[in-house]
């Protein structure tokens, strides 16, 4: 079995987000949470997941500030994990890798989900990378700079 390496010191954003949310199992979680789910049994019968694996998951959210425990609503026992600031910060990347699956990951005409936007009913519009101008970007008009 590999050992995972911590990359929270390294310098670059991208590494450190993924030592943070990289694992599938923690996106899907995220995931959920955004649609709603806010219990442990929930997110086991959503992703099939083991007890294990979710309890761990949930922990390391939980230690990141992404998720915050609450007791339930309803006054039993049980606790609910809800999304915090930093969570609700990685919607847009939740919608970017749900428009690139769809455009990506399906054959034409196969069936999937789609986000749609609860007032109209309608699709969302593609995401996109946007200049401080407002101008569209790709990669090749963006490049890495190192601040102190």
């Amino acid at each position: 079995m590999v050992k995972r390496v911590s990359m929270k010191a390294a310098d670059c954003p991208v590494a450190r987000s993924l030592d943070v949310i990289g694992d599938w199992w923690s996106l899907l979680i995220v995931r959920d949470a955004f649609d709603g789910m806010r219990r442990f049994g929930e997110f086991q019968k959503s992703l099939g997941i083991s007890k294990g694996i979710l309890t761990s998951r949930l922990l390391a959210l939980v230690e990141f500030g992404v998720l915050a425990v609450e007791p339930a609503s309803d006054g039993s026992a049980w606790q609910n994990y809800v999304l915090t600031p930093k969570g609700e910060g990685l919607f847009p990347m939740i919608v970017a890798l749900r428009q690139w699956g769809e455009v990506f990951c399906y054959e034409k005409g196969e069936a999937h989900s789609i986000l749609i936007e609860r007032k109209t009913g309608k699709s969302l519009a593609p995401l996109r990378v946007r200049s401080s101008s407002g101008r569209v970007l790709d990669a090749r008009d963006t490049l890495v700079k190192k601040i102190s």
